[in-house]
């Protein structure tokens, strides 16, 4: 089992899946978890999740991506 630790806090749906797929592309397991209100969306975050022993690749991942 893994222990899961929070990479990223996106405001929309969009953005954290867009951050999903491409981690998911390169064989990073993912775990989102929405905890955005259900009546009022502009309050909480989407949340992606990564594996512990896989965050430093993770990170690469994502300023490599935010990069291009």
């Amino acid at each position: 089992m893994h222990k899961w630790s929070l990479l990223y806090s996106a405001r929309t749906l969009p953005e954290a899946t867009i951050v999903q797929g491409m981690l998911e592309e390169n064989n990073v397991p993912v775990m989102v978890m929405n905890k955005q209100d259900s009546s009022y969306l502009n309050f909480g975050y989407i949340e992606v999740y990564v594996p512990f022993h896989l965050m430093d690749v993770a990170k690469q991942l994502m300023d490599k991506g935010l990069a291009n």
